[in-house]
């Protein structure tokens, strides 16, 4: 067994170490590292990333498709992709399907449609009884995401589960009960399809001042999809202000400029069979936006390109 010691730079000050043995099998095929890309705006933001070496794209509309006729968006993006090796993998429809019929009918379609973009791969949040506990929304949420999961195996699609607060909290969420481990235990024993997971993404377990290594490590085999976004934590504020809201202390960051170490993020999920994407969730950097958006984007390409260990080369000898 090989043992690597692998610090967070969180300044959490924990240290945990990576167990890998000779028995567990490293992914050899390539993590491919993408952005995600509004869906509305999709067209023309695709034209400015084709060429920078995006290697995937993640299309996302947040509680309702603005008009947008997928069909028609599946055409465009074929024609404005064409004679690249950049595909689009997956679709992302967040909304709330517990609370909302119509959202729930509108992510069937998005399922439906993900085929004719090439996309493997749909992610959305739970859904949640909006002001009321975690808890309450668990049967629900069964019932409608055992639909959703196997309409979306019928489709050969993965489901994912974004892990994202929304501003929400235990005892009052608002649109996603998927936010804290302690929930994924309850949904996993809700929805047990194999095609059914989490798009994981560090932040949001950093903005709870969860560990999202000591996680990701715990959870990695229920993973389809990732988000490229990190955070930065200022400790000096949780120190002396709490996490109450009086001061900020985290701020949302491109892969990077953040505090986590994405070469051990990468080195778990290989070791862990992951073979999808990394897709890195831009436009909410306080300092890499507006002008600098690209500036940033591209650091974050290259960076986590670096993280993987650059472009995948095979080993003449291996069998």
């Amino acid at each position: 067994m090989s043992s690597y010691n692998i610090k967070i730079k969180d300044s959490c000050t924990c240290s945990l170490r990576v167990h890998v043995t000779e028995h567990e099998e490293i992914s050899m095929k390539q993590i491919k590292i993408g952005t995600c890309v509004p869906g509305p705006v999709a067209e023309e933001w695709l034209k400015g990333f084709v060429g920078k070496g995006f290697e995937t794209f993640s299309l996302n509309f947040h509680m309702s498709l603005e008009g947008t006729d997928l069909d028609k968006l599946a055409l465009s993006t074929e024609q404005i992709l064409a004679g690249t090796d950049s595909k689009i993998t997956t679709l992302g429809y967040y909304c709330n399907p517990i609370q909302y019929p119509e959202h729930r009918k509108t992510l069937e379609k998005v399922i439906c449609t993900a085929e004719k973009f090439g996309a493997t791969h749909v992610s959305t949040f739970a859904g949640a009884w909006e002001g009321k506990p975690v808890e309450s929304a668990y049967e629900e949420f069964g019932k409608v995401f055992r639909e959703l999961a196997d309409l979306a195996e019928e489709k050969g699609v993965k489901l994912g589960i974004e892990n994202c607060l929304m501003d929400g909290t235990w005892e009052h969420a608002t649109c996603n009960i998927g936010f804290n481990p302690k929930a994924w235990e309850a949904m996993f024993e809700e929805v047990k399809n194999d095609n059914f997971g989490l798009e994981w993404e560090p932040t949001h377990q950093m903005v709870q001042l969860i560990d999202p290594v000591t996680e990701l490590r715990k959870w990695c085999k229920k993973i389809v999809h990732i988000h490229g976004k990190d955070a930065t934590i200022d400790w000096d504020a949780v120190r002396h202000s709490g996490i109450s809201g009086a001061v900020p202390f985290v701020w949302h960051r491109m892969p990077g400029f953040g505090d986590t170490n994405w070469r051990d993020i990468i080195s778990i999920l290989r070791s862990n069979g992951y073979e999808d994407d990394i897709c890195i969730e831009g436009y909410h950097d306080p300092v890499y936006s507006g002008e600098l958006e690209m500036t940033g984007q591209l650091h974050a390409l290259n960076y986590l390109k670096w993280c993987r260990g650059g472009d995948f080369t095979p080993t003449p000898w291996a069998k």
